[in-house]
């Protein structure tokens, strides 16, 4: 999805400044959002690329105005009305007006920790071998697609080098759409930045992680 979260190499948005207060969470709602986003991604209705898809597909304007966790609140409120968990009337007012739907797991208190220790690791399998090696030339596709992708816009149609090569996992693109895991070959590539900006640059290169189906060897014809 060509959103607003995906701001690689647009200018006029100013510096990054780091902030002087490094504080995990500025507020004590920030912290309920984060618990709450957490327990309910482990009911099981929905993964963590679905999770990504929400908070991208909210309104550009509303998305460049919201901090950080008023996004991830706003993505879980579609999770929940989009897989019936609540209704719009229940998010309005805060109050449960329907019997609870079934879940398939809750995560207890006593099992957060280890939760977060053990987090969600997203290496599988592979199906077939690796298309690419460390030191293969590359040019990723074109790609504009309407719902999740992990493939920035500024490095589409670009050509770079494979430097890593990290076996298989899942694919972010199918998995956000309920297609399943599809395990895909995982490379890190390097962009020179020229290539990706042209000569008004001081950058000098770029390295991204680019899933299998980004890729191609690059056309024979091209410069």
């Amino acid at each position: 999805m060509n959103g607003a979260q995906d701001l690689g190499g647009m200018q006029a948005f100013g510096p990054i400044r780091a902030e002087a207060d490094v504080s995990l969470f500025h507020a004590d709602w920030e912290r309920r959002v984060l618990a709450i986003t957490l327990a309910m991604g482990a009911v099981g209705k929905w993964n963590i690329d679905m999770s990504r898809a929400a908070r991208e597909s909210l309104p550009p304007a509303q998305y460049l105005s919201s901090s950080y966790y008023q996004i991830w609140f706003e993505g879980l409120i579609k999770l929940l009305l989009s897989t019936g968990l609540a209704s719009a009337e229940e998010i309005g007012t805060g109050e449960s007006r329907n019997a609870a739907a079934p879940v398939p797991r809750v995560l207890m208190a006593d099992e957060v920790a280890a939760a977060l220790l053990r987090g969600s690791p997203a290496d599988r399998p592979a199906a077939a071998d690796a298309c690419f090696k460390v030191g293969d030339r590359v040019q990723t596709r074109q790609l504009n697609p309407s719902t999740h992708t992990r493939l920035p816009r500024y490095c589409r149609g670009r050509r770079g080098q494979i430097i890593g090569v990290h076996g298989a996992h899942v694919f972010p693109d199918a998995n956000a759409v309920g297609l399943g895991e599809q395990p895909q070959w995982l490379y890190t590539v390097r962009f020179d930045a020229a290539e990706l900006w042209g000569t008004d640059t001081t950058a000098a290169s770029v390295c991204v992680d680019c899933w299998e189906p980004y890729l191609d060897y690059p056309n024979a014809g091209s410069a």
